[in-house]
C-alpha cells in the first residue's frame, strides 16, 4: 500500500505544473493570463452549473471528471492557442506521448483508467465527451465577453471562433450558449435563457483566481490561489478515493471541493496556521455563501448553499474524506518545498498534529498513517538544525 500511495502522490504531485502553464485567456480583470489548472478547475465548476443544458444520456459527474485531467498534457507540452498557425497533427501525437507519460506515474490501473478518460474527451464521440467539449468551447469565449474591458483582439478571436472557428458548431449542438455569445459580441443583453441566467455566477467566481493561499506551488515561485487549490484537491481526491470510508460518495467529494472556497471571493482566505478570529471569520463567510449562490436559480443555490454547508460541518462521511483531502495537500507540499508555509507561521509538530492530523485522521486515515511518519521526521530535522 505504501508504494502505491507513494505512486499516487507522485502523480499529483506532478499535477502541480499545470498551475505554471498559462494560457492564451486573460483572467476577467485583465490582470494576468489564466492558467490550466484554474481554467479545469472553472470548467468542472461550468459543469455543475450547466448540467440542466445537458442531454439525459450526460452523466456529470463523469464530465466533471473529464475536464480535471482533460489538460494535464499541457504539463509537457504546453497550450496551444486556436487561433495560431498549428501544426494540429503533430500537437496530438505529442500529446497522446504526454498523456501515456503522466498517467503512466499511476498504479496500472488508475493509469488505464485515466488514460482511457482522457481518449474519451479527445475523441469527442461519447455524449459525456461532447458536452465536456461543449463547455471547453464556452468557458474561454464568455470570458472574454463577460470581462469589464476585454481587449479588441481578444473579441476579434471570439468572433472568428463563433463564425467559422471550433465554436461555430455550437448554432445548432448548444444553442443558447452560441447566441448568448452572439449577442454579447454584438453589445446586447443575452436573452434570459436557462444558460443566461447562470452566466453572472460564473463570471463572478472568475475572482476566486485572485484569491492567494499561505501554500506556495510546488516550484516555489509564488503562491497559490484559491481556484488551482480547488482544482487540485479534487483530482487528489479523485485519485485517493480508496482511502475515503466505505460508502464514500466520491463525486459528492469532488462537488464539495468544487464549491468549497468560493466564499473566499468576499471572505477571503484564512491560512489554518493563521491569527483568526473564527467567530467572524464564519459569518463572512456563511454571509459570502447567501450573496455568490444567490446569483444561481433557486433549486441550484439551495443544493450548493446545502453542499456548501455539509462540507464546513465535516459530519458526513463525504464531507469528512473531502475534509480530510483539503488538509492533506497543503503537507504534502509543505514538505515538497522544504517546509513552505509552517516556517512563514513558525508552525510547530503539535499544531500540525491538532489542526491537520486530527481531521485526516477522522477522514482518511490511512492518509495519516503515510503522511505522520514524514512529518515527525522533517520536524526532527528541523528542530535539530
Amino acid at each position: 500500500m505504501t508504494e502505491r500511495l507513494t505512486a499516487q502522490i507522485d502523480f499529483l504531485k506532478r499535477a502541480d505544473g499545470l498551475k505554471s502553464v498559462d494560457r492564451a485567456n486573460f483572467l476577467l480583470d485583465q490582470s494576468r493570463p489564466e492558467n490550466a489548472a484554474e481554467h479545469s478547475w472553472q470548467l468542472a465548476l461550468w459543469a455543475l452549473v450547466m448540467q440542466p443544458m445537458a442531454s439525459a444520456d450526460v452523466n456529470i459527474d463523469r464530465v466533471i471528471r473529464m475536464l480535471l485531467l482533460h489538460d494535464l498534457v499541457e504539463i509537457i507540452v504546453g497550450d496551444h492557442p486556436i487561433h495560431l498557425q498549428t501544426d494540429w497533427q503533430a500537437v496530438e501525437r505529442l500529446e497522446n506521448a504526454a498523456a501515456a507519460e503522466l498517467f503512466g506515474l499511476l498504479p496500472e490501473d488508475q493509469a488505464t483508467d485515466c488514460l482511457a478518460l482522457w481518449q474519451e474527451f479527445e475523441a469527442d464521440q461519447s455524449p459525456d465527451a461532447k458536452f465536456a467539449k461543449y463547455l471547453d468551447r464556452c468557458q474561454p469565449m464568455f470570458q472574454v465577453l463577460c470581462a469589464p474591458a476585454p481587449q479588441p483582439e481578444h473579441l476579434a478571436i471570439v468572433q472568428d471562433n463563433l463564425n467559422g472557428g471550433r465554436a461555430a458548431y455550437l448554432r445548432t449542438e448548444f444553442p443558447e450558449a452560441h447566441a448568448a455569445a452572439q449577442g454579447l459580441l454584438e453589445g446586447d443583453q443575452p436573452t434570459e435563457t436557462s444558460f443566461a441566467t447562470r452566466l453572472a455566477f460564473l463570471a463572478e467566481t472568475d475572482q476566486l483566481k485572485s484569491v492567494y493561499r499561505a501554500s506556495r506551488l510546488l516550484g516555489d515561485e509564488r503562491f497559490e490561489n484559491s481556484a488551482e487549490h480547488s482544482w487540485h484537491i479534487m483530482l487528489y481526491a479523485w485519485i485517493l478515493a480508496e482511502h475515503a470510508a466505505p460508502g464514500v460518495s466520491i463525486d459528492r467529494a469532488l462537488k464539495m471541493l468544487l464549491l468549497h472556497d468560493i466564499v473566499e471571493i468576499d471572505a477571503g482566505d484564512h491560512p489554518i496556521h493563521g491569527q483568526v478570529d473564527h467567530a467572524a471569520q464564519e459569518a463572512e463567510e456563511q454571509a459570502a455563501a447567501e450573496r455568490l449562490f444567490g446569483l444561481l436559480p433557486d433549486d441550484q443555490k439551495s443544493d450548493f448553499t446545502s453542499l456548501w454547508y455539509e462540507f464546513e460541518a465535516a459530519e458526513s462521511p463525504d464531507a469528512r474524506f473531502a475534509k480530510a483531502i483539503d488538509r492533506f495537500q497543503a503537507p504534502v507540499g509543505n514538505l515538497a518545498t522544504g517546509g513552505g508555509s509552517w516556517t512563514d507561521y513558525n508552525v510547530t509538530y503539535a499544531q500540525i498534529e491538532q489542526r491537520v492530523g486530527a481531521p485526516i485522521q477522522r477522514g482518511a486515515p490511512g492518509l495519516w498513517t503515510w503522511l505522520q511518519p514524514q512529518l515527525t521526521a522533517f520536524f526532527a530535522a528541523t528542530a535539530s538544525s
